[in-house]
């Protein structure tokens, strides 16, 4: 609970940055980490609030009263210990999450909340600086195989933990390398991909194997110049194979002119700029330099696309939302503990870029085949008397153009790509999704289960690990009839 009064002692200290004019001419991490001093005075904070709602905010429900205590009183090496018994990747989360603990913090009723990321950041960042995370293998083999299908958080978090009860489990990734959205989808500036890299050595000495370029389903839908396995002689060769790929189907948006070069996803783009970060070589990569940039979609894709065409050396950038500005704070007392709808400013927003909202893409106009403009018109949003939905007009009169000279779609995702599931013959859910509950994580096919975004559609990277973590376990059941892997 850190110091009794500390809560009323001390104020949020956020972690520093390195100033935009700085971090814009590089790729690397920016974010300063807390001092021993300065995360002690935030473990400070921690009330006595009897309840923990943090906890219960977090995905992966970790004990965060407990760590803060124990950082507040300086015992680190017991802190990481707590924090990894519910999170196996605490490095990716510090980084990438936007903390729902934070906004379910007792203290966040009428106050700043306690910095519980930044917290989680300097207990991790020391834990490896000082040499405490160490592989942990099993002390028996089960003799049992699993194939775990997709190398994001989901996928890496419930290998780890099946080859820590003994399983030999074989990890398949499409890409050329693994780790999935957290390699190629958050860009090296809020990860850097070290921090991945010496997660998979730990592992691989753990027992997990892992084939990247390998591509599981039809081959008819499999890239050039990659191993194809069939879904059937997986199951033929593995007691269990686990589909943790993500959400990948983006939300098009089919406007006139959507065929015009120069209009493309938003992954794409960032994957192409992640690919080049890490050594490749890309053939006629979209790029940002020189251009306006608009980006559509006001979420965290979004914002990555700014920083990245920023970067890149855009003459403008501008993000657009569809829905209306919300407030910059939220009513606490109505919302608290869950998670606000309110106005979020990232770090790519402070670097440079125009932000707009309600307003709605109407076309895309150019000429010799190439973006050139965007036409757009503001909206206002009522609700249907009728039916009480939410629903959307365009304001009269309200039309206007900008330049565009790329235009990048970041609208979120609609489901997995379809014909993986099919591959495997899976039912799916009303939403596209692997059908699957979350006590068993069982698909409608034998020895195949399915987690993360996968199953639940797109998520959180918590999320992501929770369901990884869970699904371990009911896997470590089906195959041994029970397991003492925590949920």
């Amino acid at each position: 609970m850190g110091k009794v009064t500390g809560f009323l002692e001390f104020q949020r200290i956020k972690e520093s940055y390195e100033a935009p004019a700085a971090r814009l001419k590089h790729w690397r991490e920016f974010v300063h980490t807390l001092s021993d001093e300065e995360a002690k005075v935030q473990g400070a904070r921690c009330m006595d609030c009897g309840i923990p709602f943090c906890s219960n905010g977090c995905p992966v429900n970790n004990v965060i009263p407990d760590w803060n205590d124990l950082v507040y009183r300086q015992d680190w090496r017991r802190a990481l210990d707590v924090l990894h018994s519910t999170n196996n990747f605490p490095e990716f989360t510090g980084r990438v999450c936007p903390a729902p603990c934070e906004a379910a913090c007792t203290l966040n009723i009428n106050d700043d909340a306690v910095g519980i990321k930044s917290i989680e950041h300097a207990i991790i960042d020391k834990g490896w600086r000082e040499g405490w995370v160490t592989p942990q293998p099993p002390q028996r083999k089960t003799g049992k195989k699993v194939a775990v299908v997709g190398s994001g958080p989901s996928g890496l978090a419930c290998a780890q933990q099946l080859a820590r009860a003994g399983h030999a489990v074989t990890v398949f990734e499409k890409s050329n390398r693994i780790g999935g959205l957290l390699r190629y989808g958050i860009p090296d500036f809020k990860l850097e991909k070290s921090h991945i890299d010496r997660r998979l050595a730990q592992m691989e000495a753990e027992g997990v194997e892992f084939q990247p370029s390998t591509y599981v389903g039809d081959a008819a839908h499999a890239e050039d110049g990659l191993t194809v396995l069939s879904p059937e002689a997986l199951r033929a060769d593995f007691d269990a194979v686990v589909l943790t790929g993500g959400a990948e189907q983006p939300r098009d948006l089919p406007v006139p002119g959507r065929e015009l070069r120069g209009v493309h996803f938003a992954m794409d783009f960032l994957r192409q700029q992640n690919k080049v970060n890490n050594g490749d070589r890309v053939e006629k990569q979209i790029s940002a330099k020189g251009r306006h940039v608009i980006v559509i979609g006001g979420g965290d894709t979004g914002s990555d696309c700014v920083g990245t065409s920023n970067r890149q050396g855009a003459l403008s950038v501008t993000q657009f939302e569809l829905m209306s500005k919300l407030p910059e704070v939220e009513n606490r007392p109505l919302t608290w503990p869950y998670w606000p709808a309110k106005l979020r400013t990232s770090s790519s927003h402070e670097e440079g870029c125009e932000r707009d909202w309600a307003v709605s893409t109407r076309a895309f106009e150019g000429k010799n085949g190439k973006v050139e403009k965007l036409a757009a018109a503001r909206v206002e949003w009522f609700k249907d008397k009728a039916t009480g939905q939410l629903k959307m007009r365009e304001k009269e009169g309200s039309q206007f153009e900008l330049p565009a000279d790329l235009v990048l779609l970041a609208m979120g995702f609609v489901s997995p790509v379809k014909h993986v599931l099919d591959a495997f013959g899976v039912e799916l859910d009303a939403r596209g999704n692997a059908r699957a509950d979350t006590d068993s994580y069982r698909t409608s096919v034998d020895k195949v289960f399915a987690a993360g975004d996968m199953r639940r559609g797109q998520s959180l990277i918590v999320w992501a690990i929770r369901e990884g973590r869970q699904c371990a376990r009911a896997v470590d059941e089906f195959l041994m009839g029970a397991s003492t892997l925590p949920r």
